[in-house]
């Protein structure tokens, strides 16, 4: 019967630098699709200045990792910026710097071709630049009418060459201006990225005398990326959305005891706000008046109504059913359970799973590669074999095609980020992608027992005094120093007496002794009130006090005994109610093949009693947090991939220990979210087991869309070197893959 310990959860100390990337992660996402999470923060060398400020840009323009690689160079040499932060992703920079102001660093990206919007504290933007404009559809239409026309004119055979060449000019520059664009600004920075492969395999082609090709390639791939950005922009939204679920304007009384509307962000704390059925909840707040139902699907993922009265929580974005509501607002609208809910999870997009820090680095050695092999194939055949040059120069520009590592880029961030949205709808908060794609691996659970199996309001079942004369009193006793607790059972003792009124007693010298019990001075005497740990700690069990304990004990009840310096006075019997989702919970986990563990502070045989109930494999009572600790260490020790569920603040060092951490009924507690690696928003253990089949599904998804890529760009590589390959057949091939690894990883959030 131990104190919760509010602490913090620390970074693990095995084998998980991602927690330690997790902790560098501060950006705030905007926007943003095509992309992969690049590394969490570049430090530019030099020692950090303690007046160095951290800005934050949106660029829209930012949306590959060869657009990192050119803004990290060009920034790395502006005198005042330490580090960098990239969350490519949702397209927001983040600038550590020691300058007066924003406009050096606006000029040295705009230099780049790219426009820095600045971002405020919370991350937004201006109103007059925070969407960008829609480019006109006229430019790209046309291309692909001058494109076709180029290529029916070469068919036909009618037309001279200079109608094809104009035909197919047009084309090129309606649709294609941006590109090249593009393409030169990475080139004079000697990186090669998709824009600069295509300007010059297109530029390439041309000068060869493809005029029909390189106007289908050029429109072809403009077409391919306006249908990618539209397409990814559906995991971007998928967050975003959420922000739309709370109405921006809320009735509050006013002094004068009026109601009125107002703006949700100008609402106060502490303000009465009012709410009709049928009513979105504005701001997060405690129920003063009224009573009725309440969908919270947007933050637990619970799919029936909750039923809320006077003092019960109610959550922003939530949705009021049956009858007026007045409460309390207990948040501003900018630190509401779900703004904190969407910032968690923009910030989990910056943490790069596994797959991704693979890709990245595969990339980065890949597409240098095939460029240097494209030089090879335009030039070795016709000095060495006798081969045609313009036969062999055609074939390296279809490799240069075939280079862009795109579809492998955009293919782990667009998969992560729909499995992320894909939970938080669920209501499972994760805390960045490395710890969905890791799920997959875990084998076994262990489990806090006190409001993870069980509700955790245990009701006193048993009263039994030593002495009969002395019952009132030691009861009174008991209940003065249970009071003083805040644990569960704790509270379940002294429940009666508060609830029958009855006047305590003073404690002085209070102090809760962790995982045993509490002790204080009352009228004078040193009473304890703890478990059977404790009384054998204090050297005060006797064979007839353990006969007494053990038949409680083994109806699966938690007995706690009151004891004086000589021995015990009284002992309570407490039990907890098991929740109706625990036992289904366990049965998916055992069907996915994860074992399970119960770890608690009670005593022995109710933990036996209680995991034969639910059907949990092992259990292990009498547990100091150190214990628990020392138990993850063990499984550790037998080669098994470990999650521990707590409640988020008891049981710190094994949730910190744990591959995962599990926090309970996380929703509206702020350490919760904090400090867990996967925070669910409401009580269910059954999304335990959702979680791990959504991990599954994410990682299978991964290696399908790897898998993809690779074999087609092999197979190309194969056709090209045959001679076999076109260019638009190389555009189809590189862009085709790349929408079809986007849409198998929007999957996730059909699921």
């Amino acid at each position: 019967m131990s104190q919760p310990t509010h602490s913090h959860k620390h970074d693990h100390d095995h084998d998980h630098d991602h927690k330690h990337e997790h902790a560098a992660i501060r950006g705030h996402a905007h926007g943003g699709c095509c992309a992969s999470e690049a590394p969490a923060t570049v430090n530019l060398g030099g020692k950090a200045s303690a007046a160095a400020r951290l800005s934050r840009f949106r660029i829209d323009q930012m949306d590959c990792p060869t657009e990192q690689t050119l803004i990290q160079n060009r920034l790395g040499k502006l005198a005042g910026v330490e580090a960098l932060e990239f969350n490519l992703i949702n397209r927001v920079l983040g600038v550590r710097h020691v300058l007066a102001g924003h406009e050096p660093i606006i000029e040295a990206i705009a230099a780049l071709g790219m426009t820095a919007q600045p971002l405020d504290e919370q991350g937004s933007a201006s109103a007059e630049t925070d969407a960008p404009a829609r480019k006109p559809w006229w430019p790209l239409a046309l291309s692909g009418v001058a494109a076709v026309a180029s290529e029916v004119a070469h068919f036909s055979g009618l037309a001279p060459t200079w109608v094809i060449a104009g035909l197919a000019l047009l084309a090129i520059v309606s649709g294609g201006l941006g590109t090249y664009k593009k393409g030169w600004i990475a080139l004079k920075n000697l990186n090669l990225n998709i824009n600069a492969l295509m300007s010059i395999a297109v530029t390439g082609a041309l000068l060869i005398g493809q005029w029909p090709e390189a106007a289908m390639v050029m429109f072809l791939f403009t077409l391919a990326e306006l249908i990618e950005a539209r397409s990814l922009s559906r995991a971007r939204n998928a967050i975003g959305g959420l922000l739309q679920l709370t109405p921006e304007r809320a009735t509050v009384q006013q002094a004068d005891g009026q109601w009125r509307e107002q703006d949700a962000k100008e609402i106060a704390l502490g303000a009465v706000v009012r709410v009709r059925p049928g009513e979105r909840v504005a701001l997060d707040g405690e129920v003063s008046s009224g009573q009725s139902s309440v969908d919270q699907a947007a933050i637990t993922g619970e799919s029936l109504p909750v039923e809320k009265a006077m003092g019960d929580k109610l959550f922003a974005g939530t949705i009021n059913q049956a009858g007026e509501l007045e409460y309390r607002v207990t948040a501003l609208a900018d630190n509401s359970t779900l703004a904190r809910i969407i910032h968690a999870v923009e910030q989990a997009q910056g943490v790069r799973a596994p797959t991704q820090r693979f890709v990245d680095s595969f990339s980065r050695i890949y597409t240098p590669a095939v460029f240097v092999l494209a030089l090879a194939v335009a030039v070795l055949p016709p000095l060495f074999l006798t081969g045609a040059w313009f036969d062999w120069i055609y074939r390296a520009l279809v490799l240069l095609v075939v280079a862009c590592p795109c579809a492998l880029v955009i293919s782990t961030p667009v998969t992560i980020v729909s499995g992320l949205a894909a939970a938080a709808r669920k209501g499972i908060l994760i805390k960045g992608g490395v710890y969905l794609e890791s799920g997959h691996k875990l084998d076994f659970l262990a489990l806090d027992k006190t409001g993870t199996l069980t509700h955790g309001k245990p009701v006193q079942t048993d009263f039994v005094p030593l002495d009969p004369a002395y019952a009132k009193t030691a009861e009174q006793i008991a209940a003065s120093l249970a009071v003083r607790s805040d644990h569960p059972v704790s509270q379940a003792i002294a429940r009666p007496a508060v609830e029958a009124g009855e006047t305590l007693l003073e404690v002085l010298d209070f102090q809760a002794l962790a995982g045993r019990g509490v002790r204080g001075s009352v009228n004078g005497q040193v009473y304890h009130l703890g478990n059977h740990r404790l009384v054998e700690d204090l050297g005060l069990c006797s064979p007839t006090l353990e006969a007494q304990l053990d038949v409680l004990e083994r109806q699966g009840k938690s007995v706690v005994v009151l004891l004086d310096s000589h021995g015990a006075l009284a002992f309570f019997a407490v039990a907890d109610t098991l929740k109706d989702s625990s036992r289904q919970a366990i049965e998916e986990l055992h069907a996915l093949g994860i074992k399970t563990l119960m770890l608690t502070g009670d005593n022995p045989h109710t933990a036996q009693a209680i995991a034969a109930q639910v059907g949990i494999d092992q259990a292990r009572g009498n547990l100091l947090p150190a214990d628990k600790l020392q138990a993850i260490e063990d499984l550790y020790a037998q080669g098994h991939r470990v999650g521990m569920v707590g409640d988020g603040i008891n049981d710190a060092p094994a949730l910190a220990r744990a591959e995962l951490g599990f926090a309970m009924a996380a929703a509206g507690t702020d350490t919760a979210i904090e400090t867990a690696d996967v925070a669910l928003m409401d009580d269910d253990l059954r999304k335990i087991p959702a979680f791990v089949r959504l991990s599954r599904q994410t990682r299978a998804i991964l290696t399908q869309n790897i898998v993809l890529a690779l074999v087609i760009k092999t197979v190309f590589l194969a056709m090209t070197f045959a001679g076999v390959a076109t260019m638009w057949m190389a555009v189809f091939a590189d862009m085709g893959v790349s929408l079809l690894v986007v849409f198998n990883g929007l999957r996730l959030l059909r699921k």
